[in-house]
C-alpha cells in the first residue's frame, strides 16, 4: 500500500500484549514520536495502566482482551483483533512481542503492511514441545510479517539460525536521555532510604526487570551470597513484580531488598553504585540503556543484544557468561570494590547512550521502515512533537502522586 504526499495522514495500529515492563515502554515511546511526527495512531491493548498513558499522549486505544500467553482463549482473542483492525481500518499494524505478533498476523495475514517486533524470541522463552511449536509458528508467521523489526543484530541471527526467513531491519533500542540522566547517588538514596530500608551508606546494587525466569534474578541470589562475603555491608535491591517473587522472597537473605512494582524506575537507577541484569535471553534489555543513561555502570550477561547495547571496551567488566553465578559475583563484587572504575565506566556509558540509543533515533529508524513499506511518512514536526512529550510529562507527574497508579517493571 502506498499512501500519495496529499492523502490523509497515514494511520498506524499497535498491538500489544504485553502492557507492562519493557515492551509497554517502548510502545509509548514509539506512539510519542510518531503522534510528533503528525500521524494517526491508534494500539489496541487489554486494559492496563498503559492505556492511560496512551490517552494522555493523545493516542486512540482500542480495547483488546487477550491473555499474556497462547492458550484456549487464543482464537476468541484472534476474531476480536480482526474485528477491531477492520474498524480502524488502518494503513500499517505494527505487532510487539511474541502474543500480539502470532495474533495481529493471524487477524491480518498480509492484507495490511505488517510490521513484527518480536522483542526476544517466543521459542528461547520455553523448551520441549511448546518450543517446537513455537518455533514453527514463527517460520510459518514470517510470510505474513512485511518486515520484521529486530532490537539487536544479535535477535535477527538468532532468528536466522532458527529457519526463520523474514523481511529483517535491525533497530536497536532508545531510551529517553531526560527522563533517564544522572543525579547524585547519595541524595537520591537518602530519598529512598525510609522507603526501602536500606542504609545510604552501604554500597547498593540495584536489578530492574520483572522477576520471572527470563531476567534471572534467582542466579544473582545465588550470587549474591558470594559478594557479600567480600563485601559484608553490601545491599541488593530487586525493583519489580512478578511471576516468581513470592518464591524469590523465600530465597533471599536480609541483605536483598524487594521493592514491588514501581511506577518509575529512574531514582533506582541513580541511588545505584551498580546495576545487575543477569537475563537468560533478550532482544536487547532496557535496563542496562536506562542504567548507563543514569552514568551508572552495568553487569549483564552475553544474551542476545548484550554486546551490542554495551560500549566496546566494556566487555572485560560487565559481561559475564548466563547462568554462571560464580562468575556474576566476581564481576559485581570487583565493581562495588572499585569506586574509580565505576566512576569511569559510568561516565562513558552516559556518552554511549547518548549517542547510540537516544530513543528518537529509534523512532527515526522505524518511521523509515514505514516510510518504505507505505511509500510516505509525514515529516517530524517539532512543535508536535514538543507537545507529545508535554503530555507524555504531564501523565508522568500525575503517576508520581498518585501512589495507587504502578507499572510493573519488566524491562525485555
Amino acid at each position: 500500500m502506498h499512501l500519495s504526499s496529499t492523502s490523509r495522514r497515514p494511520r498506524v495500529m499497535h498491538l500489544t500484549q504485553p502492557v507492562d515492563g519493557g515492551v509497554a515502554r517502548v510502545v509509548t515511546d514509539l506512539v510519542r514520536e510518531q503522534l510528533g511526527d503528525g500521524a494517526d495512531v491508534v494500539v489496541a491493548c487489554p486494559d492496563s495502566t498503559l492505556t492511560a498513558e496512551l490517552r494522555a499522549l493523545g493516542a486512540t486505544v482500542r480495547h483488546w482482551s487477550a491473555t499474556r500467553s497462547p492458550g484456549p482463549t487464543l482464537v476468541r482473542e484472534v476474531r476480536h483483533l480482526a474485528r477491531l483492525i477492520d474498524e480502524v481500518r488502518p494503513d500499517l499494524v505494527h505487532a510487539h512481542s511474541a502474543k500480539a505478533g502470532l495474533a495481529g498476523r493471524l487477524a491480518v495475514r498480509g492484507r495490511i503492511p505488517t510490521v513484527f517486533q518480536p522483542h526476544a524470541w517466543s521459542f528461547e522463552a520455553v523448551g520441549g514441545i511448546t518450543a517446537n511449536l513455537a518455533l514453527k509458528w514463527e517460520r510459518r508467521g514470517a510470510r505474513w510479517a512485511a518486515r520484521v523489526v529486530c532490537v539487536s543484530e544479535a535477535e535477527r541471527a538468532t532468528g536466522v539460525r532458527a529457519g526463520i526467513t523474514g523481511r529483517w531491519t535491525v533497530v536497536p533500542n532508545g531510551i529517553d536521555p531526560e527522563r533517564f540522566r544522572p543525579a547524585p547517588a547519595q541524595a537520591v538514596r537518602a530519598g529512598l532510604a525510609p522507603l526501602a530500608g536500606i542504609d545510604p551508606a552501604a554500597p547498593l546494587a540495584v536489578c530492574v526487570g520483572r522477576l520471572c525466569r527470563q531476567k534471572g534474578q534467582d542466579v544473582l541470589l545465588r550470587a549474591w551470597d558470594t559478594v557479600v562475603r567480600r563485601v559484608p555491608d553490601a545491599r541488593l535491591v530487586l525493583v519489580g513484580d512478578g511471576p516468581d517473587g513470592d518464591r524469590l522472597r523465600q530465597e533471599a537473605p536480609a541483605s536483598v531488598v524487594f521493592t514491588g512494582a514501581v511506577a518509575d524506575t529512574s531514582p533506582w537507577y541513580q541511588a545505584a553504585d551498580l546495576v545487575v541484569l543477569p537475563s537468560r535471553w533478550e532482544g536487547m534489555a532496557l535496563a542496562p540503556l536506562e542504567a548507563m543513561a543514569c552514568g551508572r555502570p552495568v553487569v549483564v550477561t552475553d544474551v542476545d543484544g548484550a554486546r551490542e547495547s554495551l560500549p566496546s571496551s566494556f566487555a572485560a567488566q560487565c559481561l559475564v557468561p548466563p547462568q554462571d553465578p560464580a562468575v556474576l559475583a566476581g564481576a559485581v563484587t570487583e565493581l562495588l570494590l572499585d569506586p574509580p572504575l565505576r566512576e569511569s565506566l559510568g561516565d562513558r556509558a552516559r556518552r554511549h547512550v547518548l549517542s547510540t540509543h537516544d530513543v528518537r533515533h529509534t523512532a527515526q529508524a522505524v518511521a523509515d521502515v514505514y516510510r518504505d513499506l507505505l511509500g510516505t511518512w509525514p515529516a517530524t514536526t517539532r512543535a508536535g512533537r514538543s507537545r507529545a512529550y508535554e503530555r507524555a510529562e504531564a501523565n508522568q507527574t500525575r503517576q508520581r502522586v498518585a501512589p495507587t497508579e504502578h507499572r510493573e517493571s519488566n524491562h525485555s
